[in-house]
């Protein structure tokens, strides 16, 4: 999908777990979006319910990939149970999280 105001990003949906059991699965589409595309890649957790070490992994790897196709990834929608988890491993100051409208303004 792309976004409006910003033709070169794309968004990724990841359902409501992001962990051993649904890596399989979820990584070869994160992967493919970062080599398919250009722009921002915009990876929409806002469906997420749970989040293990291994889908943390494939949060950071697909972090690293996009920094070397020169792209940037960023977490939309992340909800505050998984935004803990990012503050409490201290992967919020490695990955870019959108901050929601609201906190912006």
């Amino acid at each position: 999908m792309r976004v409006p105001g910003n033709p070169r990003a794309q968004v990724v949906g990841v359902g409501n777990r992001l962990d051993v059991g649904t890596v399989a699965r979820v990584r070869p589409r994160l992967h493919e979006a970062v080599d398919s595309g250009r722009g921002d890649l915009i990876v929409d957790l806002s469906r997420l319910e749970m989040i293990d070490a291994t889908g943390l992994g494939v949060l950071v790897g697909t972090h690293r990939r996009a920094v070397g196709a020169e792209r940037r990834l960023v977490l939309r929608g992340v909800p505050p149970r998984v935004m803990r988890v990012l503050a409490v491993t201290r992967l919020n100051r490695v990955l870019t999280v959108e901050l929601p409208a609201a906190a912006v303004a």
